[in-house]
């Protein structure tokens, strides 16, 4: 089941993993994403920093689907 992720304005990969409760902190990103396989789009991400678009889907082995919804986009 993919889960819908609704944000406003432009979020990063990193801070996307914080406010979704998958890290503590933004530091703990880098980490992450050299530990898990993170695919945004079908293409596998190792940026913190990748800003994420208006319904890209995010795939995290072992985590879920996530779809990025920006507020007030259709």
């Amino acid at each position: 089941m993919v889960e819908e992720v609704i944000v406003d304005g432009d979020i990063t990969l990193g801070q996307f993993l914080k406010t979704e409760g998958i890290i503590e902190s933004g530091g703990q990103a880098k980490w992450f994403l050299q530990d898990f396989e993170v695919m945004i789009n079908d293409e596998r991400e190792t940026r913190r920093g990748k800003k994420l678009n208006h319904q890209d889907r995010i795939e995290i082995l072992e985590v879920g689907s996530f779809l990025i919804l920006h507020q007030g986009e259709e």
